[in-house]
Order: structure tokens, then sequence, then C-alpha cells
């Protein structure tokens, strides 16, 4: 009889546990509404999410790209912006942006950096007081020509005709997106790059006949960062096969299966030497290795019966380039992301998502998003990296706010691109509600 008792006041703990959970996330729903705003045109390069600190009293952004581009040619668009808030930094007139002190490529065969760089979120270490000791989280992009592939370290890529094809035409490559860590110590005015820390490697590449997106071979990318506990955790896009490709026993809705917004981690004592340090989502936990196959975020992912389909699909189907930040107001983080409907990333809709747990080291936090809800459209453009920003209010200020911490209203900004139009800019505020 004992032993029923204590199964029925299991069974009635689980169920009671199970209800107050139920209300929780029952009344966990946050509101938001834009509002027509004076328009912030952006007089800089843009193609990527906007990284940026408060160092002392400055607020500073490192928007662009920079290094060897075998498609668009080599770049000197990553630079950095000042101003005493968020919107007279992004108010800056091109003149007023200065070319940071990076790394060189280094040769095909050499060990070091490899292909282009964007920086997509900046990490500002709390032990230094002076705010001046950065961590840049990168977005990479590499071909075969710039990465090839060396059988020894089981690294780069393998040319090969069957190579899917890129943005500029049928004779351009796909690139491979890798994502890593640079270091500055004096408020990123130089860096020093510490190594790729997540990435997928050749053989989970993407060939012809199957990927016809014009876009990536495979690889995780367009990155956002969010520090939380002991750990830097990393929400991103997920682009490779979840296996071995094979042609002869490729399955389109295995791959979708393996993406698009996944998530990983690495220890902040890690941030110096990161190199195979990161953990991926595998479904139970951070278990998977950096270069190994992970689980997506389901609550992210769009069902195939709506829609949903592979990044290597030219009709696309998924939602991408995640924006994470942590609202003051809401007590909960916030996710932008975009949704690709065609072939080279083509989509007209920016989605927003919600997380009520602070703490993602517990369990299945990291997992517990709400189910994107239509934030905006643009129809006739393509709108790429969402990301919400301060205001040049004195609580904003005062609250040094970034796009990794804001309150109850905020900038939205968005690239928005056509034909004859293409611009990094702001035409609303979003205000949220509880």
């Amino acid at each position: 009889m004992k032993k029923y008792f204590f199964t029925y006041l299991g069974l009635l703990t689980f169920i009671l546990n199970a209800c107050t959970s139920t209300e929780k996330t029952a009344d966990f729903n946050p509101k938001f509404k834009l509002l027509p705003a004076e328009k912030i045109k952006f007089n800089s390069f843009v193609d990527c999410n906007m990284a940026e600190v408060w160092v002392g009293d400055t607020f500073r952004i490192f928007p662009g790209k920079y290094g060897e581009d075998p498609l668009w040619g080599y770049a000197k668009d990553l630079k950095y912006a000042d101003g005493k808030n968020a919107e007279e930094t992004f108010k800056s007139k091109s003149d007023n942006f200065h070319s940071p002190i990076m790394p060189k490529n280094v040769l095909p065969t050499e060990d070091g950096l490899h292909g282009a760089v964007w920086f997509e979120t900046v990490y500002q270490d709390a032990k230094d007081k002076s705010g001046r000791t950065l961590y840049a989280v990168y977005h990479n992009e590499n071909y075969p020509q710039t990465f090839p592939y060396d059988s020894l370290k089981n690294s780069g890529y393998r040319d090969s005709k069957k190579w899917p094809q890129g943005l500029t035409g049928e004779k351009s490559p796909a690139a491979v997106c890798r994502i890593g860590i640079m270091k500055s110590v004096n408020g990123g005015k130089s860096w020093e790059n510490k190594g790729i820390f997540i990435e997928d490697l050749n053989a989970r590449m993407i060939l012809k006949p199957h990927n016809t997106s014009n876009t990536f071979a495979g690889g995780v990318g367009d990155p956002s960062a969010v520090a939380s506990g002991d750990y830097l955790y990393l929400f991103y896009g997920e682009y490779g096969y979840p296996d071995v490709y094979d042609e002869a026993t490729y399955d389109a809705k295995k791959e979708w299966t393996g993406q698009c917004i996944s998530v990983a981690r690495i220890a902040l004592k890690d941030l110096d030497n990161p190199v195979g340090k990161a953990k991926r989502w595998d479904g139970k936990g951070f278990n998977a290795p950096h270069d190994g196959i992970g689980k997506p975020i389901a609550s992210l992912q769009i069902p195939q019966e709506n829609g949903g389909g592979a990044a290597s699909s030219p009709t696309g189907g998924f939602h991408w380039g995640p924006s994470v930040s942590w609202n003051t107001y809401l007590n909960c983080w916030v996710m932008m992301m975009g949704k690709v409907v065609g072939k080279s990333w083509k989509g007209s809709q920016v989605f927003i998502s919600f997380n009520k747990n602070p703490d993602f080291t517990e369990a299945m936090n990291s997992q517990e998003w709400t189910k994107p809800q239509l934030f905006f459209e643009k129809p006739g453009y393509i709108l790429w990296y969402p990301s919400l920003q301060p205001l040049n209010t004195e609580e904003d200020i005062k609250a040094r706010n970034t796009c990794l911490k804001l309150g109850k209203k905020a900038r939205f900004f968005v690239k928005r691109i056509k034909p004859g139009d293409d611009e990094y800019a702001s035409e609303h505020i979003v205000e949220f509600e509880k």
C-alpha cells in the first residue's frame, strides 16, 4: 500500500507541476507594436549583425567586412565609429568611420586566417573594468581556392565540378561559413585572431545536383552571442547536411531536420584559446563537438507542411540570422530573425521570438523559444540582418544598453535590398508590452 501511495503522490506532484508550468507558459505572452520614427540611414557598409559596446562613455560599433574573397574582391570595409549614444553613432558620416588594425590573411596552405570576416557580436570582458578587453565573434567565409582540402588535417574543402554555384553566376563557387573569435585589448582599435571555434567539415558539404540555393555549400554562420552564467551562448545558422553527404543517399527531409537556427556554447574562460572548445546542442545537452552534428532549436524550425525546407533548396523555407538580446522590461530574451523563401537568401519578412529563461545553463532553457511571430514585412525587398538597438534616451545611456541589452522601447534596424535600393536603416521604434 505504501508503494502505491508514494506512486500516487509522485503522480499528483507531477500533474501539479505540469499544470503550474502550463499556466506560466500561458501567461508568458509578450506583445509589441511598431511605431513610425525619423528615418536613420546608416552611412557605412553593413552585411551582418551590428556588433557594439560601450567603452567608457563612448558607444562604439563595428560594421563591415574584411579579408580575401574570390567572388567580390578583397575587402577593407570592417570599420568602427564612435558616439555619445547609439543614435549619434548610427548617424555617423562615412568619413567618421575608421579601420582597425586586423590580422593578415595567410596563404591557402598555411595555418591562420583564411577568407573574409564579419564581426557579428562583441563580448566585453567583465573582469576588465576599463571595458577595453573585447572578444569579437566573427562570421568567416571560405572557398576551395582560399582554404583547400588537407587530408592530413581533415580541414578545408575539396574542389569539384559538383561544387554548388555562388551568388555571382554559374561560374562562381558557393562559400562555406565558419565562426571564430578575435580579441582586442584596446577597445577594438586592433585585433588578434584566436581561431575558429565552430565549423562543419568537408564531408557535410551539400553539392550538385541537390544544392541549388546559390549561397552556401554548408557550414555554420550568421551568429549572435550572449553571455549567461559562465558561458557564451552562440545562436547561429546551420547550413550543412546532418550526416556525411552522399549524392546517392541524399534526403531533403533529413537535411531539413538538421537546420537552421542552432545553439552552441563555449566557456568564457576558453575565449583566449577557443579552438575545439565549443560544444553544440545535441537534443539533450551541449554534448556534440565543435565540428560535429548538433540539433537545431525545434520551435524555430518551419514545419515542412507549412513551407519549411532545406537550406540547399531553391525555395528555402527556414528562419536565419538570429539577433538575440536580453530585455530588462520584459525580463526575457528576444530573438529577431529573417526568413528565406527563395534562391540567394530571398525573403521580405522579419520574425520575432521570446525565451523566458534568464539562465541558459539549466536543462532545456536554451531551447524554450516561442513560435516565431511576424514582426515586419516589406514586399518587393529582400530583408537581412534585423536587429534592435538602444535609443538616445537618458535611461538607455545610463544603463549602457546595446543590441545585447534593451528596455521597453528600441530602434528596429534592417538591411533592405532591391535593385537600386540597398541600405541598412531604421524607420521604426518597437514598444514592448508585458
